[in-house]
């Protein structure tokens, strides 16, 4: 990788930098077409399609039952890994459950919100040949703690699925489990098919095809938000650990080709040293040819700030992924940094930490998206609702102001359900 001065940068560079996307526009079409077979064609289409794209012809659709023969039959360190991690996962996500409130605001005014769970969601969990055990437990659990009475998982197929995966499916506590993946998943999740439960809402990570179809079914079903390839920021200073900011970058560039990964920093040295540290450690790892594609992504690079304010605000406008702040005063610099899905401070945080075990949840907005929305929560799975009571004194508080407003917009039912309570109050003055 080459340095770059945030100064010199183009507004191509900027572009590349902060206009990220998640590749779906070109595919749309045909997601638009594969969506529509399997709404009207249910499990036939989910099977043709699987055939078609993952190379498997699939048997039953569910497994939920093989998700616990192989939690059973996992070695007992692997079980054990899976069960620590999720023992952290529900503990960060029980501190997060709201609490159900009333007050008086004032006399006669009492409100309040109230929390409950969507009945039904659907997780994605990447997987196939591959284990992203991880995942499920980010996707699962945190349905689990908000109460949701049915969590359904997808997972893609393959001819021997993971075992790994589908344990931590079951540890995570779905309710059912189905061997479908890609664009027909989250079609059958959103529409139902004869197999599978149609659900209200769809969360989880997946390549531009789960993404694309994310986006083609939203407004008939609730998402997250529509995540891209993974990102990192790491923000250095003049005593961060060259090595750490490298095995950071090389880390999630470890992921996908499309990663984007940035280390900014404004000390000269520092970006020289880690610019060399990227190419030993890439050099070492088995997925390079994954990690210098991600390397060479427009959105990727090592760039030199003329000072940390400047440093700051680029990170500020990036609002990456996953953001490790590794600085002599990392909470100043924190507290100057609104926008980020996952911040990590010091140098015992490596993002792995929270990618697997930490209590945080991974699954986190990418393309900028930090700017409005954070990751994975409880919250997610969870719907409120105001709860209100007014005494005849407290509606006689407010009443001219409802029906002052009411008459302005021209609502005379509105100001008329107001002023019929007021005039059926007694005169509290009459004796």
């Amino acid at each position: 990788m080459e340095i770059t001065q945030i100064a010199d940068l183009g507004p191509d560079d900027r572009i590349a930098f902060f206009e990220r996307d998640a590749g779906v526009d070109a595919i749309s079409g045909d997601v638009s077409e594969i969506v529509e077979r399997v709404r009207t064609e249910g499990d036939v289409a989910v099977r043709e399609y699987t055939s078609e794209f993952d190379g498997v012809e699939v048997g039953n659709l569910e497994i939920t039952d093989q998700c616990e023969r192989a939690y059973d039959s996992l070695e007992d360190d692997v079980r054990e890994a899976i069960e620590v991690a999720a023992t952290n996962v529900r503990e960060f996500h029980d501190a997060q459950v709201p609490v159900d409130w009333r007050e008086d605001f004032s006399p006669g005014r009492e409100l309040g919100r109230r929390f409950r769970p969507i009945d039904r969601v659907g997780v994605y969990v990447p997987g196939g040949a591959a284990a992203y055990p991880s995942s499920a437990i980010m996707g699962v659990v945190p349905a689990v703690v908000a109460g949701v009475d049915h969590v359904t998982v997808v997972t893609p197929p393959a001819d021997e699925l993971n075992p790994v995966t589908l344990a931590a499916i079951h540890a995570a506590g779905a309710d059912a489990v189905y061997s479908v993946g890609g664009v027909q998943a989250i079609a059958g999740l959103t529409y139902g098919t004869e197999t599978m439960t149609r659900v209200q809402k769809i969360v989880g990570p997946g390549n531009k095809w789960v993404t694309a179809a994310k986006a083609e079914v939203r407004g008939d079903v609730e998402i997250d938000f529509l995540a891209g390839p993974s990102e990192v920021v790491v923000v250095a200073d003049e005593t961060a650990d060259p090595d750490l900011v490298a095995a950071e970058l090389v880390a999630q560039a470890e992921h996908d080709p499309n990663a984007s990964v940035v280390a900014v920093t404004d000390t000269p040295a520092i970006a020289d040293a880690v610019v060399d540290a990227i190419d030993e450690h890439a050099s070492a790892r088995e997925r390079e040819e994954t990690i210098r594609s991600a390397l060479e992504n427009e959105a990727s690079g090592v760039l030199l700030a003329r000072s940390m304010s400047e440093a700051i605000l680029f990170t500020e406008e990036y609002a990456p992924e996953h953001l490790s702040i590794l600085a002599r005063d990392d909470e100043s610099v924190l507290e100057r940094i609104d926008s980020a899905g996952s911040v990590f401070l010091g140098p015992n945080t490596p993002v792995a930490a929270g990618d697997y075990a930490s209590g945080t949840n991974h699954v986190l907005p990418t393309n900028g998206g930090a700017r409005v929305t954070g990751g994975l929560s409880v919250e997610t799975f969870m719907r409120s609702t105001t709860v209100q009571r007014l005494s005849s004194e407290g509606l006689s508080e407010i009443g001219e102001t409802v029906t002052t407003l009411a008459d302005a917009e021209g609502l005379e039912a509105h100001a008329e359900s107001v002023r019929l309570r007021l005039d059926e109050q007694p005169d509290e003055h009459s004796q």
